[in-house]
């Protein structure tokens, strides 16, 4: 591989990290800051849907498609875009540092709110700016370097910021996760460069809309258009449903968040970022289709092992095992994925495309994600605190199961269309 390519990789890998970071300290971390400060499970699962900014934000794709932000748009389209959402992430960072979530709960939820917003927002130019840096055939590379960066954060946005909780405090921690972001936007931007993409096709809001989405269902036809995102809703349910719940999960087992910071977390780093190459090997060797059916069974098959931890007493050894094989499949899943959305996507409207895609992903997930405190407490109250969790894992373990139908029912699909292998 030429140097351009491995520096293109590099880049990547920090704009995965820069994409990654906000969504865990929103996502999941601050489950943990809430119910280590005492915040009902149904109260945090609401609280979960200020992640919906993720699952909307292809309504204002087409204002980061069409222009450049003024403050930086020497830096080129997309990355002033990405320069100006992680100055916005890095100060509304600080200033939640600053909040105590129990008594300003309000300003405290505003506050992750427009976190989650920016970066939602910095995710449609950082994948917009990805697939119009390289052909099909070499988005695997710049994917896995992608997911390798969010990786990264996942560890650093939980496990380091657990440990720092812990140690010192939860304002120190989202501190020194400020500055992490700073760090790493200064890296970032200075070792990557940007080309115009002269295929963009700039439109007014409303054929912004209209068009990008008139396209997709002309290239693949009404019925498959429609099985493809049927798909694309349901393939991440199982654990975008859960994710929540885990650091709750943890907590409420009795681990101490030391425990979870310098055990689970970095397990999981470990597993996902082989589960992330394995995922890309996987893609190449043996074609979407396989990739696809593979990675949704296997995170079937993890997810399901959390309800046999939920029954038994604690054991550090045997929830690292079970997250380390959850984490390899996510890995695998998560670069899988990734192509598979990219495939779908033309050069003409890859912001809104992608962003669309990657909305419909996350929507249903994120919906039901809200109600999975409700869920679990509901599930307690019919069978108990810990065969209450238990039923609660094997009910998101079933929602892998319509994804993996469609996949093989449509099978002849990704058969016949070589861009899928």
């Amino acid at each position: 591989m030429i140097k351009g390519d491995t520096v293109k990789i590099i880049s990547f890998t920090g704009y995965g990290f820069a994409s990654g970071l906000p969504y865990v300290l929103i996502f999941i971390t601050l489950t943990a800051w809430l119910r280590d400060v005492g915040v009902d499970l149904s109260l945090i699962g609401f609280i979960s849907w200020i992640m919906l900014t993720y699952s909307l934000k292809f309504l204002w794709a087409p204002f980061v498609d069409k222009s450049p932000t003024k403050l930086f748009q020497n830096f080129g389209h997309r990355r002033s875009w990405i320069i100006s959402m992680q100055v916005l992430i890095i100060i509304s960072l600080i200033t939640l540092s600053f909040i105590n979530p129990v008594t300003n709960l309000a300003i405290f939820a505003s506050l992750a709110f427009l976190i989650a917003l920016a970066g939602s927002i910095q995710d449609i130019a950082i994948d917009a700016y990805r697939i119009e840096s390289a052909k099909l055939e070499d988005q695997g590379n710049l994917a896995a370097g992608y997911q390798f960066g969010y990786r990264v954060a996942i560890l650093v946005g939980s496990s380091f910021a657990l440990i720092f909780a812990e140690s010192y405090s939860w304002a120190f921690a989202y501190q020194l996760m400020a500055l992490l972001m700073i760090i790493n936007m200064v890296v970032s931007i200075s070792i990557s460069s940007e080309k115009q993409n002269l295929d963009l096709v700039k439109l007014n809001y409303e054929k912004s809309l209209i068009e990008p989405i008139k396209d997709f269902f002309n290239r693949f036809g009404l019925k498959m258009a429609s099985i493809l995102l049927l798909i694309i809703s349901t393939y991440r349910l199982t654990d975008i449903v859960m994710g929540p719940m885990a650091n709750p999960f943890y907590i409420d087992m009795g681990y101490s968040l030391s425990e979870i910071g310098y055990v689970v977390k970095v397990i999981a780093l470990i597993a996902t970022i082989i589960g992330v190459f394995v995922g890309g090997i996987l893609v190449k060797k043996a074609g979407l289709y396989k990739s696809l059916l593979a990675g949704a069974f296997l995170v079937m098959l993890t997810n399901l092992l959390f309800s046999y931890a939920a029954i038994n007493d604690k054991d550090v050894f045997m929830l690292a095992s079970i997250v380390a094989s959850d984490s390899f499949a996510a890995g695998i899943v998560g670069t899988v994925n990734i192509t598979f959305l990219t495939s779908l996507v033309s050069s003409k409207y890859t912001g809104f495309q992608y962003a669309l895609l990657t909305s419909i992903m996350a929507f249903l997930g994120k919906v039901f994600g809200g109600f999975s405190g409700v869920l679990v407490e509901n599930f307690q109250s019919m069978y108990g605190f810990n065969y209450g969790w238990m039923s609660f894992y094997i009910f998101t373990s079933i929602l892998a199961v319509p994804a993996m139908l469609l996949i093989y029912l449509n099978r002849n699909f990704f058969f016949k269309n070589e861009s899928f292998n």
